[in-house]
């Protein structure tokens, strides 16, 4: 009977780490993730020679062995994740309740016919198919809240695979195994049912939320292109007026001068013109580029930037039509616009500058940001990016910056060095771009 154990185990195992596997964002090249698990499955197989074949009749040992089984697995599951945080590890604990579903398929069906094959088949089958549904089912959904870092880790989550996996032990393994107690597998069976239906409502919450946060960012978008667009409005109009003042004025300047030109007075006549060019050059309306998107975006920071007097170098190179979404652009640009005007705004007056090149043409996207800092800046080890020191809330400009990047296929690289920040996206257009990007567009709106 320990053999058959055993053997029942070893299959829970593999697929208990094809679980982990393919539900994970590697950390690690495919090479190294793939002998992280089979290392993890060998020391899961000799443990259970441990308290199956060496010490089978001591509870001690079974439930000790148990423990760093259930160690060895949750540390697998977040060793090789891209992101060791809340959600790493409730896909860890996850994994065990869903094997557990085909792991007492073996003791049942033995208990029912006595036949060792027929038991192990039978397990064998219902782990490949509870793995195939969850792959077609919920593996998208479950890669798609991975993707979404701006989601403030859920902690509560993981009480839910917690509290099922004591529940699993209760009923078929303390005080009474399924082969003590046969009475309780209609009621296991039960407790599976219900499992899945709380994974699949916790999942459905996951997948609402992430739409939810979506909505309010793009609502906090158009609010603040909406905004910049009224501020550009009036400016025009107050412009306008001014203008139309000055070339009421122009005939009395006019006749001003050619008083002067009879007085021989060229010094005040250099001054009225002057005069002249500066009041028509600060009723003139800066046009960043000819991107109507970019441009407001820009010019409301611009102004605020202006505000807070610090000096900002630019080089803006982007067209009416560009190959990328002009609202998520616009939506990085007022991101990291504002982190450098945060970082910059307690600086002495030489230190509060900020230079921007932004590029967009047929062939690249380039993104180029510097200004100096002056709290010590510390960096992310796995993604890379500045942790923000304004708490759990902030951050999310350099997520959605680099997201973008990705969308892109770009790279984004953030560094210090000798006291300047420096950002950098580039992404180089293939032939391809527009075609994937349209294929994008048209599998959101179905």
């Amino acid at each position: 009977m320990n053999y058959f154990s055993n053997i029942s185990y070893m299959l829970s195992h593999i697929f208990l780490l094809l679980f982990i596997y393919l539900f994970t964002a590697h950390r690690y090249s495919k090479g190294r993730t793939v002998l992280i698990c089979f290392s993890s499955f060998m020391a899961l197989c000799l443990l259970d020679l441990v308290k199956l074949i060496l010490y089978p009749d001591s509870s001690v040992c079974y439930f000790i062995v148990t423990v760093i089984q259930i160690f060895v697995t949750q540390f697998t599951a977040v060793l090789i994740s891209a992101r060791r945080n809340s959600k790493a590890l409730f896909m860890g604990l996850s994994s065990s309740n869903y094997v557990i579903a085909g792991s007492i398929t073996a003791p049942v069906l033995y208990i029912w016919t006595g036949n060792v094959p027929v038991s192990l088949l039978g397990s064998l089958a219902v782990h490949l198919i509870i793995l195939l549904l969850l792959i077609f089912r919920i593996r998208k959904i479950w890669f798609q809240y991975l993707e979404k870092e701006y989601l403030s880790d859920k902690w509560e989550l993981c009480l839910i695979p917690v509290f099922f996996y004591c529940g699993f032990s209760c009923l078929i393994f303390f005080p009474y195994s399924l082969y003590d107690n046969p009475d309780s597998i209609l009621g296991t069976m039960v407790f599976i049912i219900t499992m899945f239906v709380s994974y699949i409502v916790a999942l459905r919450y996951m997948e609402s939320e992430s739409r939810r946060i979506n909505i309010y960012w793009k609502n906090v978008l158009y609010e603040s292109y909406i905004g910049a667009l009224e501020d550009q409005y009036h400016l025009m109009e107050q412009s306008e007026q001014n203008m139309k003042i000055l070339r009421h004025d122009m005939r009395h300047y006019s006749g001003m001068i050619n008083s002067l030109l009879d007085q021989g007075e060229y010094d005040e006549i250099r001054k009225t013109v002057e005069y002249i060019s500066k009041a028509a050059e600060e009723n003139k309306v800066t046009e960043y580029c000819s991107n109507l998107v970019i441009n407001t975006i820009f010019t409301s920071w611009m102004e605020r930037a202006h505000a807070m007097k610090v000096h900002v170098d630019h080089d803006i190179r982007v067209g009416r039509d560009i190959k990328v979404n002009s609202y998520e652009l616009a939506a990085v640009i007022a991101n990291l616009f504002e982190n450098a005007l945060n970082c910059v705004k307690e600086l002495d007056g030489k230190k509060r500058y900020v230079v921007i090149k932004l590029h967009c043409t047929e062939d690249y996207f380039l993104i180029q940001m510097e200004n100096q800092y002056g709290e010590e800046i510390e960096f992310d080890p796995v993604s890379g990016l500045p942790k923000s020191n304004r708490g759990r809330d902030h951050g999310f400009g350099m997520q959605g910056a680099q997201a973008f990047s990705e969308k892109i296929g770009g790279s984004f690289v953030c560094y210090c060095e000798d006291g300047v920040f420096h950002i950098m996206m580039h992404a180089k257009f293939q032939g391809d771009f527009l075609q994937k990007r349209e294929e994008g567009k048209c599998e959101n709106r179905l």
